[in-house]
């Protein structure tokens, strides 16, 4: 999945929902879950999510959504085999990117 995010180094919730295409509950639901998952939250309790953790909410929900993983599956798959799947993960990212560019040139045409 290719989100859209403006460079920051903070993300709001909800900016962060609307790319993922989900509601915000799932979001909190799963940073109690996961334990890779660390926003910051201000006096307010408001939560801003860093870069670092928008990588891994991709990595939760290419798991999750995309492969169909259940929570446990995703959570001892996350802890054992962390550096095979960011690597597949990233090399997934990769393409993807190349396939929206080819895209958008094809619509130039």
């Amino acid at each position: 999945m290719h989100i859209e995010l403006p460079e920051k180094r903070y993300y709001g919730i909800g900016e962060v929902a609307k790319a993922f295409g989900v509601n915000t509950s799932l979001i909190r639901f799963w940073e109690k879950e996961f334990d890779v998952l660390k926003p910051k939250k201000n006096a307010k309790g408001n939560r801003k999510f860093t870069p670092n953790d928008i990588k891994n909410l991709q990595l939760i929900y290419h798991l999750v959504k995309e492969r169909g993983f259940t929570l446990e599956g995703a959570k001892t798959h996350l802890k054992e085999e962390k550096l095979k799947t960011l690597s597949n993960f990233e090399v997934i990212q990769k393409l993807e990117h190349v396939k929206a560019e080819l895209i958008k040139i094809k619509g130039q045409l």
